[in-house]
């Protein structure tokens, strides 16, 4: 059965549509343009959205858990509960995210994170996993932040290869620091599997990013934090980062991870076509204050912050949050910040002829919001996301 959805404006994201109606069929998009030059099909279901805003559906490509789960638990029920959790927030798809940890419990998670993405299934009431982001061990001991030190491993092509056979070919993304030993081999390696290889948690020189660059990274973690600082006759990884237009990047858009100030500093670098919106979320997300766990470690929430042992551990962050913080803190447009959130990461993991924009053929996940930016409703595979 054909579904129509119509609104004020849709933002595919690079085009903007007034008066858009939308056609959906077996979780797809039929068609979609103006209502003015839209014959509207007999007998299909009204979805109907006036004054408000269609967009793609978010996608978080690094996120640790939600609603008291980490996504390395192994129990479906927690992916359940994390999953349905993000759907609410406007998330469609995901990366589920791993942390450094003792070898056997991360061969562990990636195997049962494997089987989820593998499953590939299109549930109405859940965001689903598009693969695995392997965030450590593979990062810098004086950038690591909280993850566990004594965990932390020397990058090799053969211990990357462990890795992506327990995911069974699941993982997507993999943060690397390019000045350890054996990183620029293991990039080159990652890029043969078409994983996605990220510079983060990282004391780069500016030179060392750049190799790494050239070996084949194409993108950065959590712009700012875990780097070097900027400094004006050492630039640093984040000297590589901020200029280099090869290469794409991501930030934590909280207003406690960068302040104000310099997210507007990195949207004036990287641009509306290679920034990236990350929440870095972890098991604390949509709970009250307390203590949560972050794979391995219990991290203290209170008042926004998550910390362990005084450091930042993660964030309790939703994707549209994050969008709406774009606009109040930097003064983008909507259009400008659902593109952050959609269309770039969809393109960093090669997916955008599937997802991240609203076009013919495309996966019918779609986001409803208000003009500034609040979610009304989440469509995943063109069914409602059910309110509970």
């Amino acid at each position: 059965m054909k579904t129509v959805i119509t609104a004020a404006t849709l933002y595919t994201p690079t085009e903007q549509i007034d008066s858009p109606v939308v056609v959906v069929e077996d979780g797809r998009v039929l068609s979609l343009g103006s209502l003015e030059r839209t014959e509207l099909p007999a007998g299909a279901r009204r979805l109907d959205f006036p004054g408000m805003v269609l967009a793609p559906g978010f996608i978080d490509i690094h996120i640790h858990g939600s609603a008291g789960h980490d996504v390395m638990e192994a129990e479906p029920s927690a992916l359940a509960a994390i999953e349905t959790a993000m759907a609410r927030t406007g998330v469609t798809s995901y990366l589920a995210t791993t942390v450094t940890a003792p070898e056997d419990r991360l061969l562990h998670a990636l195997e049962h994170l494997g089987k989820a993405a593998k499953k590939n299934r299109e549930q109405s009431n859940r965001a689903v996993p598009l693969g695995i982001h392997l965030e450590g061990p593979f990062i810098s001991h004086a950038k690591c932040g909280v993850h566990p030190p004594e965990n932390l491993v020397q990058p090799s092509p053969q211990l990357f290869d462990k890795f992506w056979q327990a995911s069974d070919g699941n993982i997507k993304m993999m943060t690397i620091a390019p000045e350890v030993p054996g990183a620029l081999e293991t990039i080159r390696h990652a890029r043969t599997l078409g994983v996605c290889s990220s510079l983060g948690h990282s004391d780069a020189t500016y030179e060392e990013a750049m190799h790494g660059i050239s070996a084949g990274a194409t993108h950065a973690t959590h712009t700012f934090n875990a780097m070097r600082a900027f400094d004006h006759r050492e630039p640093g990884i984040l000297g590589a980062v901020l200029t280099d237009d090869a290469i794409t990047a991501d930030i934590i858009a909280d207003g406690i991870h960068v302040a104000p100030a310099t997210l507007k500093l990195f949207l004036a670098a990287k641009g509306p076509e290679r920034a990236i919106l990350i929440t870095d979320a972890i098991s604390a997300t949509g709970m009250p204050a307390g203590r949560y766990r972050l794979g391995t470690l219990d991290v203290d929430v209170k008042d926004g912050r998550c910390e362990y042992q005084g450091k930042l551990a993660g964030s309790v962050l939703t994707l549209d949050r994050a969008v709406r913080n774009v606009m109040n803190f930097a003064s983008w447009p909507l259009a400008n910040a659902v593109r952050m959130a959609t269309l770039n990461p969809a393109k960093l993991l090669g997916l955008s002829s599937e997802r991240g924009n609203l076009t013919p053929s495309c996966i019918a996940d779609m986001v409803v919001l208000t003009p500034a930016g609040e979610v009304v409703k989440t469509i995943i595979a063109g069914q409602e996301v059910l309110s509970t």
